[in-house]
């Protein structure tokens, strides 16, 4: 790694080298629509990384869906309507904005 690296050139001359230029050969998903969860799961299924990773990209699909519906994720709504049918009318602990005791009041916003 230390030593020197010289080229002559196929001549043996110094003014023997040529700089080629090239575009790079990669490709970059920036296109995906947030609304299709079969094209998120194609486009992570494949790549490397944790569940926080995961969970980012997750929140950025969310994030763009509410930019597109005008402030509001339709799929996250859909989700937290669901799941307090389930469980006869409690919400999901994301869709609260306080906590009330006799002893304790907490505000989440």
């Amino acid at each position: 790694m230390n030593e020197v690296h010289e080229y002559s050139g196929k001549n043996g001359l110094e003014d023997d080298w040529r700089r080629v230029y090239f575009s790079p050969q990669m490709s970059i998903d920036t296109k995906i629509n947030p609304f299709s969860s079969k094209e998120f799961t194609d486009r992570t299924g494949s790549k490397k990384g944790t569940v926080g990773d995961m969970l980012d990209y997750s929140s950025e699909m969310s994030n763009k869906r509410a930019e597109q519906a005008g402030g509001i994720d339709p799929v996250k709504e859909k989700y937290f309507k669901e799941y307090s049918e389930k469980r006869r009318g409690a919400k999901h602990q994301n869709e609260k904005k306080s906590f009330e005791t006799k002893n304790v009041s907490v505000d989440f916003t």
